[in-house]
């Protein structure tokens, strides 16, 4: 269990599915106190309800809304410190993954994904940091740590056509991460990337997007049965103290599938 995190104030959003479900989870079962984002209100209720069967409902709180402009987002924040008191981990893993055509300006999902991915993702880091810089300013003698993760994908550099833009929201993601731990560094506030080998997201675009995102997985060295709890584990070691002199980083969670040559494009 990663050390550090019990006590610790956390936000992670697309907390109803997927990888920032299995983050969420993993971190309120490492004891920190976790407000989990989503804007499916309905699938967060459930798996509230499954915490407080676990004995953890003091540990998760909900905040269902889309976080489309920086009232939402600011909304969210104040919900976190009302409920926790605090914040020293957010999460962002609400990426919009979207299968097109790079061949068709009309198609090629580029404007929604670098909106969604890019530029919302900038905005919560931004609103975020501010509280985490005032609540650092007030901590004496040592700032505590505190970090920030961005989820990513290895497809930033393998470059699938299919996915022109995921893949380049992505790129933006992993250079903003480095950009960013730069400026808050002298706020002892990490900020790193998580590069997954399965894309990550709501899925719009083509209707056999799943098949796609299969055979861009499917020759990966090490096989896994539930790759997203896989990936919460690396997750939870960068948002502890155990990853205090790890800032500006990706790291890729994918078997070892960046490691091989990408397919050929169709």
């Amino acid at each position: 269990m990663p050390a550090g995190l019990s006590g610790k104030s956390a936000v992670v959003t697309g907390a109803a599915q997927g990888v920032g479900l299995a983050i969420a989870r993993r971190l309120v079962r490492a004891g920190a106190s976790v407000m989990m984002a989503d804007p499916d209100e309905s699938k967060l209720a459930v798996e509230l309800a499954l915490l407080r069967a676990e004995g953890l409902e003091g540990r998760a709180a909900t905040f269902a809304g889309k976080l489309r402009d920086k009232l939402g987002m600011t909304n969210l924040m104040a919900a976190t410190m009302d409920a926790h008191d605090g914040i020293d981990i957010l999460v962002n893993a609400n990426p919009l993954l979207a299968v097109s055509d790079p061949l068709n300006h009309e198609a090629d999902g580029l404007d929604a994904s670098l909106e969604q991915n890019v530029s919302r993702t900038l905005w919560l880091c931004q609103i975020v940091a501010r509280r985490m810089i005032e609540l650092a300013a007030s901590e004496e003698p040592v700032a505590a740590d505190r970090a920030i993760l961005n989820i990513s994908c290895i497809h930033a550099r393998r470059a699938p056509p299919e996915l022109i833009a995921y893949a380049t929201s992505c790129a933006a993601v992993e250079q903003m991460s480095r950009v960013l731990a730069l400026a808050l560094a002298p706020h002892a506030i990490r900020v790193n990337a998580l590069a997954t080998g399965r894309p990550a997201g709501r899925i719009v675009g083509a209707e056999n997007a799943e098949e796609t995102i299969e055979a861009l997985e499917e020759n990966a060295p090490l096989r896994r049965g539930d790759v997203w709890a896989e990936t919460a584990e690396a997750a939870a070691y960068l948002a502890s103290p155990a990853a205090a002199f790890v800032t500006g980083q990706v790291l890729d969670v994918d078997g070892g599938l960046s490691l091989l040559a990408p397919r050929a494009a169709p």
